[in-house]
């Protein structure tokens, strides 16, 4: 059971960071970006054609398929903050659907419907517990998950141009009378969120599935870490994934349940939404 639970971290840790990256999208430019995995997955996709295919090396071609990533999620902030600076939160969320399905089609197109053979930028063992190996592909997305977080929170709190974030999510039109650049800004955490998604995504495919549709489906568990933490609470989202990514691995151990595991962020977004609601449906019952 051990092995299974820290097998699962990995996992967790990416369901944290990509959490991490919903979580700031919600808070700071009004989006849940339905499209945050499927960006990094065509980045990471673009980095390993840059090194099967043209030859670069692999830290050369997977620093441009982050850029990639990161310049994917500016076109998609941009088309938000021109045309649609002034929609609600859920038509603004809604326009993600888009290039969620034109990134996983395009991604057949380009580099077809099959797994693709990712170089391991991270691997071998970093330490053992309880005769358990850990990976060092464990330890870094967890610790990226967490260090994202704390980052997150310290530029937020300590910095101007966090304050001018904070100040544009919780009072736009006053930010804006007074001078605060809001598009600019806006823009700058689509492209730090699609950089950041990206860069998890290529340290953890060579462990996990990387079809283009499983990468691009791993929004469904970020956003139920996220969930947990109200797409506010940092830290909520990180404890989130990193428990769903456990879970996930303990029920892998068990062949009875081992197929619930593809369903354990579906029914933890349920549960957490009942929970949510559990004063309204209470106060009808009475």
């Amino acid at each position: 059971m051990l092995q299974g639970a820290i097998a699962g971290l990995a996992a967790g840790g990416l369901y944290a960071v990509l959490g991490v990256c919903l979580t700031l999208m919600s808070r700071l430019v009004r989006v849940v970006n339905f499209a945050q995995a499927a960006t990094g997955m065509f980045g990471a996709f673009a980095a390993v054609w840059l090194v099967r295919q043209a030859g670069l090396p692999v830290w050369i071609g997977s620093t441009l398929g982050v850029l990639l990533a990161g310049i994917l999620a500016v076109a998609i902030g941009w088309i938000a903050a021109t045309w649609l600076s002034e929609a609600s939160t859920t038509t603004r969320s809604a326009m993600t659907v888009g290039p969620l399905l034109l990134l996983i089609s395009l991604s057949f197109i380009l580099f077809g419907n099959k797994p693709q053979p990712f170089a391991p930028l991270i691997a071998g063992p970093a330490f053992s517990v309880g005769g358990v190996v850990v990976s060092q592909v464990t330890v870094a997305t967890v610790l990226m998950a967490v260090v994202t977080a704390v980052l997150v929170k310290l530029v937020l709190s300590r910095t101007r141009v966090g304050i001018q974030l904070r100040a544009l999510s919780e009072r736009p039109t006053t930010a804006e009378l007074l001078g605060i650049r809001s598009r600019p800004l806006s823009i700058a955490v689509w492209f730090v969120t699609g950089v950041i998604s990206a860069i998890a995504i290529i340290i953890i495919a060579p462990s996990q599935s990387n079809d283009a549709t499983s990468l691009a489906m791993l929004i469904i568990p970020a956003a139920a870490a996220a969930l947990l933490g109200g797409f506010k609470r940092l830290d909520l989202t990180v404890v989130g994934g990193l428990v769903l990514g456990v879970l996930g691995g303990l029920v892998a151990q068990i062949n009875q349940v081992a197929l619930v595991r593809n369903f354990l962020p579906f029914l933890f977004i349920v549960i957490l939404l009942l929970w949510t609601q559990r004063k309204e449906v209470w106060d009808a019952a009475r």
